[in-house]
């Protein structure tokens, strides 16, 4: 009789522990994540309350539970402010329990962010930010550069405008971590396809007249002038040099180094068109894409950037990891995500390398003229994909040391 019951004692505890081992580990009873980024100033149109829609899709579509646990989705606004982000991360974790931290424009925020996350040993998933320094020299292991990068910009849209005939350039940056990594990989892009720089003007993030700046990229004489801003910073400019007459003399063009669908739509395909960009994802391109972003446009009332996403495709995939791993502890969350291939709608048999740069194809896009169009949104043309592996740098190539 003793026998029986200790057996079923011990069969009983079996049973809570499987179930417990099926729930697996999740800190503080619930997956917590931070989507931190610009709400209200020149780079909400591009990432903002928008990111966080594309987030809280990727947890509806996991019934708002990952291991038994639920998950939760908070948001706060940066400010563009370095200070701020670190100090928000900082709480948010602390304070909070912010498992992973999503989204972050401004490179000089978004490092850092990175600082914050690398010491509490929490995971950080990057879309907004451009900085190929993220996964270079300022790379850490539970950070996650996302849905493009500098460098992918440059080999883009930069090679692509030398071969056209654009051999001589002048560069309008916006003066902070992001404009200046923009030019320099821009120019080193350039350079190796044949061209040349001839000079380059810094302007203040959130500028709201660039004549001086126009003038002097006018006055250089360059082929090309290369925006090396993003957001409402390069809608001014573009605008401005518009109405400047600019390019209209054929002997000098504009080249929109970062340039967001949020961004034509703002500007008009009366401005817009023409522009060339490279961008990691457009809407119109496959079936799983427009459905997807059907879905989001009914809930905000446009299609999404590319930030945008990625924001659900970077979330989706960290969920998947937790599920895999059984724990949201973060290193080995972190772990788990770089053995899983990336396939969503977002991008196919992606792949994460061990600096955290999830590696996938790119595209070479040409903004329609208004009589192109078909409707609403419908902005690109897809000139070329560009692999992956030509348009984000090696491990070796992007300087990142981690330890071990």
């Amino acid at each position: 009789m003793i026998a029986r019951l200790l057996a079923g004692a011990a069969l009983a505890a079996l049973a809570v522990g499987s179930a417990q081992a099926q729930q697996g580990k999740v800190s503080g009873d619930v997956v917590k994540i931070g989507v931190l980024n610009d709400r209200s100033g020149l780079y909400a149109d591009l990432g903002g309350e928008g990111s966080v829609v594309a987030v809280r899709m990727a947890v509806e579509e996991v019934g708002g539970k990952i291991l038994g646990k639920p998950i939760e989705v908070i948001a706060a606004d940066h400010q563009n402010k370095p200070d701020i982000g670190s100090n928000l991360s900082r709480e948010w974790i602390d304070r909070d329990g912010v498992d992973v931290i999503v989204d972050v424009p401004n490179s000089g925020v978004a490092l850092a962010v990175q600082e914050v996350t690398r010491e509490k040993k929490k995971l950080f998933l990057m879309q907004g930010p451009a900085t190929s320094r993220l996964t270079g020299d300022a790379c850490s292991p539970t950070g996650f550069h996302w849905a493009y990068d500098t460098r992918a910009l440059a080999v883009g849209t930069g090679q692509a405008i030398v071969k056209e005939g654009g051999k001589s350039w002048f560069f309008l940056t916006a003066d902070y971590a992001f404009g200046h990594q923009l030019e320099t990989d821009t120019a080193a892009q350039v350079k190796k396809a044949g061209g040349a720089v001839v000079g380059a003007v810094r302007a203040p993030l959130n500028t709201a007249d660039f004549s001086s700046f126009l003038l002097q990229a006018q006055s250089s004489g360059a082929q090309v002038i290369g925006l090396a801003n993003a957001g409402g910073d390069t809608i001014t400019s573009i605008k401005q040099a518009s109405e400047f007459g600019l390019t209209q003399s054929g002997q000098q063009k504009l080249a929109g180094l970062l340039i967001f669908l949020s961004d034509v739509h703002a500007l008009g395909l009366q401005v817009a068109q023409d522009l060339v960009l490279t961008t990691g994802f457009y809407w119109d391109m496959d079936d799983e894409k427009r459905a997807w972003s059907e879905k989001y446009k009914a809930k905000t009332g446009k299609m999404p950037t590319m930030v945008q996403a990625g924001s659900y495709s970077s979330v989706k995939h960290y969920l998947k990891a937790i599920e895999a791993a059984g724990t949201d502890d973060g290193p080995t969350v972190s772990a788990k995500m770089k053995e899983i291939s990336v396939n969503d709608m977002f991008a196919k048999n992606g792949k994460i390398l061990p600096n955290g740069r999830m590696v996938h194809d790119m595209y070479l896009a040409r903004v329609k003229k208004p009589s192109e169009s078909k409707g609403p949104w419908d902005y690109y043309e897809i000139i070329r994909t560009i692999p992956g592996d030509e348009a984000f740098a090696t491990l070796a190539e992007s300087g990142c040391k981690l330890p071990g």
